[in-house]
């Protein structure tokens, strides 16, 4: 990585899980490389569970309103992650002109590559006369990539999936469904078809899925709240993931198992064209399709059994895996956002 810098990530908890994990695993990975990294948050209860060891480099500050920038020096480094402004009295702090940089949502749609790295002057208030700069995570080159760990590889490689299921007191035997979910249409009648031991994350998924009737010969099991590698470790421990949200996507991708993605829901219905392009970008079988039709409950789903059975299940793994070497040759974004701002000074 380029030359030591102070940055600033500032995150406004909207999905503990998202928000949060998207920004901490970035600041993580910066603070790894040698960065120092003041992770500002307004809601920092999680990281207890999804990150209790921390991180070298990284500092979680509380973000309150009024925000109190006395006796602070802002950083080098500005991320203002998912659109949260920066509080006034932070940018009014600065003492020269950082590199401020506008972190969006992931999207596979085709007008991301087209935004990807445009500035964006500041007109108004203690900012004005200074450049944001929108970085956009994305699946291809012309994009800012995905947050990759420098030893994810040598990780998953070593990785033990029988010992970690006993360690947890989970079953090794019998095919597997990790479940983290909002409250897709679906889960009812799949949790009432599919043969499986399902391993139900705490939260919305427990809620949404503990006291749904089960398949014969079907499990369940309450998991406890996880890390982050702890969540990782599940889902390269499971026969099929079920995911939510931005950062899981991801790391549904990094583990090459088997995944259907449930997208956040927004009310004017803009996720169903996102998930369109991702399921395109993926290159995805008409079945994987709609299978993801029938979990997001788009409208027009073809009829299908909710459940396709695991020899349709089992063939999807050839896509991800294939998506997955297309990403690993790419840039991780921590790398291009430091080569950004490399280029900016």
């Amino acid at each position: 990585m380029s030359t030591p810098r102070t940055w600033d990530i500032f995150c406004r908890v909207i999905d503990n899980h998202g928000d949060a994990g998207v920004c901490w695993r970035l600041a993580a990975q910066l603070g790894a490389r040698g960065q120092a990294v003041r992770l500002w948050i307004d809601d920092p209860a999680p990281l207890a569970w999804m990150a209790p060891e921390g991180a070298s480099g990284v500092s979680v500050r509380p973000w309150r309103e009024p925000f109190d920038a006395q006796g602070l020096v802002p950083g080098e480094v500005w991320i203002e992650a998912f659109g949260c402004e920066l509080p006034e009295s932070f940018v009014a702090a600065r003492t020269g002109e950082p590199v401020w940089i506008n972190l969006e949502y992931l999207s596979a749609e085709a007008w991301v590559e087209r935004c990807h790295g445009l500035p964006s002057p500041v007109m108004s208030g203690p900012g004005r006369g200074l450049t944001k700069r929108f970085f956009y995570p994305g699946f291809t080159a012309r994009t800012g990539g995905l947050l990759r760990e420098d030893d994810l590889a040598s990780r998953q490689a070593a990785f033990d999936r029988g010992a970690w299921l006993t360690a947890q007191g989970l079953p090794a035997q019998g095919r597997r469904i990790a479940l983290f979910c909002y409250e897709p249409p679906s889960l009812p009648a799949m949790m009432a078809q599919a043969e499986a031991h399902w391993l139900v994350t705490r939260g919305r998924a427990a809620a949404a899925a503990m006291d749904l009737p089960l398949a014969p010969g079907a499990t369940r099991h309450a998991l406890p709240w996880l890390s982050q590698r702890g969540f990782d470790e599940l889902l390269w421990s499971a026969d099929l993931n079920l995911v939510r949200g931005e950062d899981s996507l991801v790391r549904a991708l990094w583990a090459g198992q088997p995944f259907v993605w449930q997208i956040y829901p927004q009310h004017d219905g803009a996720h169903h064209a996102k998930l369109q392009a991702f399921l395109d970008w993926l290159d995805a079988p008409a079945s994987l399709r709609a299978f993801h039709h029938h979990w997001n409950g788009l409208p027009g789903a073809p009829a299908a059994a909710a459940w396709p059975g695991w020899a349709e299940v089992d063939g999807w793994r050839e896509v991800v895996q294939a998506a997955r070497q297309r990403l690993l040759a790419q840039p991780d974004l921590a790398t291009q956002l430091a080569e950004a701002v490399g280029r900016k000074r």
